[in-house]
């Protein structure tokens, strides 16, 4: 989530005007988090938000690096009236270049807040920048179409993506056969799943890894909905899909491996502004994870999850606490429970084990 406040600390902020019920300046964001935390080094430089994290993923150097990008990147003032609006200025994009971001997923609740034509600036730049995106497009048929990574000779990562009412999707933002929007779910059905497992096995090739990036769910609570369980396991029982990238939730949730598959039911925030607002404070929304995968190529099966913790503070992500490490590892084990997973803190990794 680079927009607003993160976006107002980046070498270009956009107008920090907003139409939220109780704050008109995304500033007041920033301010929120100097006041928790300490001040901002404005402006910092777009690397400044990834922090420590940059060194773990070049140690790592993953195939393919995939973010749900939750904010529209656009000088638009053509602003959905919803409460909560996100942008970032597309002059600060190179702070996503800086993570060697391959893949921005844009099927969520944010990416048209400033109307279709914030989400048309918002493609634009992405592509630009030379980041493929997957989940949103001009029409129906591209904003359903996939994202391919070369991940090695002859093997590729497909990266499908999708949201679900649930998660918050107007109606009306769901991409027509005319008008630009997200792909978006019109339920969890067996014929959805049916659908989805079609579309992604008429272009899964040998040595390809399909992931299903779905925006879903709430915003708090570890609850995993059942229909949400059950159409995960619809879609890896019809061999298409290996990897369930789901988010949505601003805190980490459980994981489960079915038939050899992983299903991150809620990854939470990586980077958000939300240091310093209360009401949810049980969750530790600020400690965050990093998710490595690791498959075997040819048949798509779980080898390794691991996960990096960090904090989130004054916009940047930081090594936590052996403390706060720990409350991390104890609860992804204490969710993961009842999924059949359990979870090992090894040095500053989580190492997720299953049955």
């Amino acid at each position: 989530m680079t927009g607003r406040g993160v976006d107002q600390v980046l070498p270009h902020p956009s107008d920090p005007s907003l139409h939220e019920p109780y704050v008109g300046s995304a500033q007041e964001y920033v301010e929120m988090a100097e006041h928790t935390n300490g001040p901002i080094p404005k402006p910092v430089s777009f690397s400044y938000i990834w922090g420590e994290a940059l060194e773990e993923l070049d140690g790592v150097a993953p195939a393919a690096r995939i973010i749900n990008l939750e904010t529209s990147i656009t000088t638009s003032e053509d602003y959905e009236r919803k409460g909560i609006n996100y942008r970032m200025h597309p002059a600060n994009t190179p702070c996503l270049s800086a993570a060697k971001i391959d893949c921005c997923v844009l099927a969520n609740n944010h990416v048209l807040d400033w109307g279709r034509s914030g989400l048309s600036e918002t493609i634009r730049t992405l592509q630009k920048a030379g980041i493929r995106t997957a989940g949103a497009g001009s029409d129906l048929e591209d904003a359903w179409r996939h994202a391919a990574i070369q991940t090695g000779p002859g093997s590729r990562a497909l990266v499908f993506a999708a949201g679900t009412v649930d998660s918050g999707i107007e109606p009306d933002w769901a991409a027509t056969k005319t008008t630009s929007g997200v792909a978006r779910l019109r339920d969890l059905s067996d014929r959805t799943a049916a659908e989805m497992a079609e579309r992604v096995t008429q272009q899964k090739g040998p040595g390809d890894i399909a992931v299903l990036s779905i925006h879903w769910g709430e915003n708090w609570g570890y609850e995993i909905p059942p229909q949400h369980q059950d159409f995960a396991h619809k879609l890896i029982d019809s061999a298409a899909i290996d990897v369930v990238h789901g988010h949505s939730s601003h805190h980490p949730k459980g994981i489960e491996v079915y038939k050899g598959k992983p299903i991150l039911y809620g990854c939470g925030d990586f980077l958000d502004d939300y240091e310093g607002i209360v009401g949810y404070e049980e969750f530790r929304s600020h400690l965050v994870l990093a998710y490595f995968v690791t498959l075997n190529a040819g048949s798509g099966v779980l080898q390794d999850l691991e996960m990096v913790p960090f904090e989130i503070k004054r916009f940047q992500l930081r090594r936590p606490s052996d403390q706060d490490a720990a409350w991390l590892k104890n609860m992804m084990a204490r969710e993961g429970k009842p999924l059949g997973t359990a979870v090992n803190l090894v040095g500053n990794h989580l190492a997720l084990t299953w049955q």
